[in-house]
């Protein structure tokens, strides 16, 4: 007897190197939180779109392009990006990844991040800058969801969500259809993130 994982979903996880990811982790989190200070735009958006928090993705989404701090972190993602894209064999030949977006979150205890994916992008992802203890997960949507009907519940990590901690300095990339979320902040400090999209050209 043979059974076959087909179509399996990955996400890709890795941490930075250590002393320059605690360094550039550092001059994110004074970056972010002076962004979420000075960026009024970026705070009307928020109050519409992410209440209670605060995200750059409305007013300020390339970073990379205005920031050599996130310049910095761009060019490490790089090579990150271009690993996952060969487990994905992607068949890249004549075409090039290349970063798209990039944008600052920051949630307060009590702030969520609903169900969503990032369209016309091709990878995705999240480096965890600053993670309280006790702050919320990230939850990824099985895609095939809607295709259950009358299926049975399922034991362990065979059930419609897969959570994977957030924690300061992971990195996590993912294709861009997967739907994911996060549930409201349970810490009291702020959870910092940066996320990102990557475009092939």
């Amino acid at each position: 007897m043979v059974v076959r994982a087909l179509f399996p979903t990955l996400v890709y996880e890795a941490r930075l190197p250590a002393g320059r990811g605690r360094s550039l982790r550092e001059r994110l989190l004074r970056e972010a939180l002076q962004l979420r200070a000075d960026d009024g735009a970026g705070r009307i958006w928020s109050r519409d779109n992410y209440p209670g928090g605060y995200t750059s993705y409305g007013s300020l989404c390339r970073m990379q392009s205005i920031s050599p701090t996130f310049a910095q972190l761009e060019h490490l993602l790089d090579a990150h990006a271009r690993r996952f894209a060969r487990q994905l064999h992607f068949d890249l030949r004549g075409r090039k990844l290349a970063m798209t977006d990039c944008w600052v979150n920051v949630m307060p205890r009590g702030v969520a991040h609903g169900l969503h994916l990032h369209p016309q992008s091709v990878i995705s992802g999240t480096y965890y800058v600053q993670v309280p203890e006790g702050s919320s997960a990230i939850k990824f949507e099985d895609p095939r969801l809607d295709r259950f009907m009358a299926a049975p519940p399922r034991l362990g990590r065979g059930h419609a969500w897969v959570t994977m901690p957030a924690a300061a300095g992971r990195l996590l990339m993912f294709e861009s259809w997967l739907r994911h979320e996060v549930p409201a902040q349970r810490a009291r400090g702020l959870r910092v993130s940066v996320s990102f999209n990557y475009g092939w050209f």
